[in-house]
């Protein structure tokens, strides 16, 4: 159980984070044309920070899951 409530509080860090990157994200695309230059890093943070977010979730979900037999 210790290590599911461990992925749980990651899976919030890691939550807060991708909520992050995607409003850095979208202030970049309201303020667009300036910092065009930036949109290929901040695109890339976000889509790292929801693929992290996902595969936190899916390992969540399997622990639960085995901890449930």
């Amino acid at each position: 159980m210790v290590q599911i409530a461990d992925m749980k509080a990651e899976l919030k860090k890691l939550s807060a984070r991708a909520t992050q990157a995607k409003m850095d994200l979208h202030d970049l695309a309201e303020d667009l044309p300036v910092n065009w230059q930036t949109i290929t890093a901040v695109a890339a943070r976000a889509h790292q920070a929801y693929a992290d977010l996902i595969t936190k979730r899916e390992a969540l979900r399997a622990a639960e899951e085995k901890a449930g037999e």
